[in-house]
């Protein structure tokens, strides 16, 4: 899962969802020194991730995807899914998604110096280019993905997948309404036994 659905798997848990959103910027067992509820958040961060990357609905969406992207096949998907989260944001949300997201960026800007340095070039751009609503529009997931493809170290051709979307849109979204309330479950699941 991409930016969005790992901020809304979060809960109402300002510490959780601030690690669950620096996460992929920390590398190996987070420093003792930070906050233990930041730490919980990396972690559920990590389950997410480990759940999605091996649940056989998402291999579907992946496989997919594969011959043409590669190792790239899964982020793609990740941002795919994201795009179906903000379309269907009403289904899994009394919030508007327009709110959720001014109020994840107050919350991130307002704790920013517990994030790594490396974020805070990257939430300058989220804020201001308001990411997690863009995601819902085409354009949006299409401009995500041409800036992801110029951040990648080989050819991924990720700039291209949003035309994959467009021609198997059903598909990836009958995979997405099938595989996310399994998820939101399992962060549950994991909330009950680790919180």
């Amino acid at each position: 899962m991409n930016f969005l659905a790992h901020l809304y798997l979060s809960g109402d848990f300002d510490e959780l969802m601030i690690g669950n959103f620096m996460a992929d910027f920390v590398k190996g067992k987070p420093a003792v020194t930070i906050h233990p509820q930041i730490i919980k958040g990396i972690e559920l961060h990590r389950q997410i991730d480990y759940y999605t990357d091996t649940h056989f609905v998402v291999k579907e969406s992946k496989e997919r995807l594969r011959s043409k992207y590669r190792k790239y096949a899964g982020v793609i998907v990740d941002m795919f899914y994201d795009h179906f989260l903000a379309v269907n944001w009403q289904s899994y949300s009394a919030l508007p998604l327009p709110e959720f997201a001014s109020q994840t960026y107050r919350l991130m800007t307002i704790n920013k110096q517990l994030l790594p340095p490396a974020m805070h070039i990257l939430l300058h751009y989220m804020q201001k280019q308001n990411w997690l609503v863009s995601y819902g529009r085409i354009e949006g997931i299409a401009r995500a993905l041409q800036g992801m493809s110029k951040r990648t170290t080989f050819q991924s051709d990720m700039e291209l997948a949003v035309y994959d979307l467009q021609q198997d849109y059903q598909l990836y979204l009958a995979e997405f309404t099938n595989f996310f309330p399994q998820l939101i479950q399992h962060v549950k699941d994991w909330k009950d036994t680790h919180l």
